[in-house]
């Protein structure tokens, strides 16, 4: 699961897929702005067919965050 969430981060932001860890900051590693996680956000909901709570979005800042909350 973590590389179908890498590749779908690539889609939006300009990153090196091999650089990006669990622990990879989403805004200070690879400068994903409030759009491109929004977009990373929507495009992650409709690959696994979930409904991500609007309130939880703020609270993430890496790529395993994203895991987690997929997990939750």
């Amino acid at each position: 699961m973590l590389q179908e969430i890498i590749d779908i981060i690539c889609e939006y932001v300009e990153a090196d897929p091999e650089t990006i860890t669990e622990d990879t900051s989403l805004r200070n590693d690879i400068g994903a702005t409030s759009f491109d996680l929004m977009n990373v956000a929507q495009a992650v909901e409709e690959k696994y067919n979930v409904s991500l709570p609007n309130s939880a979005l703020p609270r993430v800042k890496t790529v395993g965050d994203i895991l987690r909350l997929l997990n939750a």
